[in-house]
């Protein structure tokens, strides 16, 4: 397995890690537990150790299952989990985000005991929150380190002023935000330009589209009925047939390449820099070593090119985001 530093004084970690949010959450009606369990086993197997997760998904239940896949397994996994994004589940549409210290400390230990560790390895803030201070987020943060609960801090979706400031009061060693071919935002807000500077890994999540890139949907119709995609914008009406014209050439490249669309959009990515550690989410084995396969294509230059001009930002119709939600990545 590929390699790669977890910012400029973390640990070596897999090249591309395993994004678990899908096993229990958001792309479906409940979920194949027993054939989830078999990808997170089957990631160890091939030497990805990243494992990412956050306590929103399910709500909670999303740690719990990878907390039953790596019993007796610990020390061949890097755990990251999230907190800051705060669910009810009696009522499925409630949605806050929460920065105080006093959350802090509640959410970390409603984690470890999910996941049954006693240290989580990166431990991320999911959303800033527009009424604290990242200042004293981050302080608190800084107090889980020293207590031995976490070992390296991050932050997803945050702007380079906020990151700079988080990064002055403890070491940030990850970003993670959305980033693929058809969402290369974090080019032109300097988050990527940033990263680099400062010495913190950059960790795109859906780097995949949420599953678009691979040309595998055709329809909406392909969703199951609470899937979240159905109510993104990048899903809906016109916006998907224009999309799904720039993933046809996508697959015509990756078919001249005699490699997979999504293969190629995930070494795309890879080809942006050393620093860059991208999560692809998937819940089945034939998926995860499909993803894995993207560590051995090598694009050249005039490939690279080729999908940045099928893809540039202001190619893809739609938001990535509902508007509302939007608001909250500028913080």
């Amino acid at each position: 397995m590929h390699t790669r530093q977890l910012g400029k004084d973390g640990p070596q970690v897999s090249a591309i890690g395993l994004g678990c949010m899908g096993m229990t959450d958001f792309y479906t009606t409940g979920s194949d537990t027993r054939e989830a369990v078999a990808t997170l086993h089957h990631a160890l197997e091939l030497g990805i150790n990243l494992l990412d997760t956050a306590d929103i998904y399910g709500p909670h239940t999303n740690e719990e299952l990878i907390g039953q896949a790596i019993r007796g397994k610990r020390e061949q996994v890097f755990l990251a989990s999230k907190f800051g994004i705060v669910r009810d589940p009696a009522n499925p549409a409630f949605r806050d985000i929460n920065g105080r210290p006093e959350y802090i400390r509640q959410a970390v230990e409603g984690s470890l005991k999910r996941l049954g560790v006693e240290t989580l390895d990166l431990y991320y803030q999911h959303r800033m929150d527009p009424n604290v201070p990242v200042e004293e987020t981050v302080g608190a943060l800084s107090g889980l380190v020293k207590a031995g609960k976490v070992r390296y801090l991050g932050l997803s979706e945050a702007s380079v002023a906020t990151l700079e400031r988080a990064h002055k009061v403890h070491p940030i060693s990850a970003l993670q935000s959305e980033y693929s071919l058809w969402s290369r935002d974090q080019e032109g807000n300097g988050c990527l330009e940033a990263c680099q500077r400062l010495g913190i890994a950059f960790v795109p999540y859906s780097p995949l589209g949420r599953g678009f890139l691979t040309g595998a949907l055709r329809t909406v119709d392909d969703f199951a009925a609470d899937d979240f995609r159905r109510f993104n914008p990048r899903f809906q009406g016109e916006n998907f047939g224009k999309n799904l014209l720039l993933v046809e050439q996508v697959q015509t490249l990756a078919a001249e390449k005699d490699v997979t669309a999504g293969q190629l959009a995930l070494a795309w990515v890879l080809a942006q820099g050393d620093y860059l550690i991208p999560i692809p989410g998937t819940k089945q084995r034939k998926y995860l070593q499909e993803n894995v396969g993207a560590l051995e294509v090598k694009l050249s230059a005039s490939e690279l090119a080729a999908l940045e001009s099928i893809f540039p930002a202001s190619a893809v119709a739609g938001l990535r985001y509902a508007e509302a939600t939007m608001k909250q990545l500028t913080l």
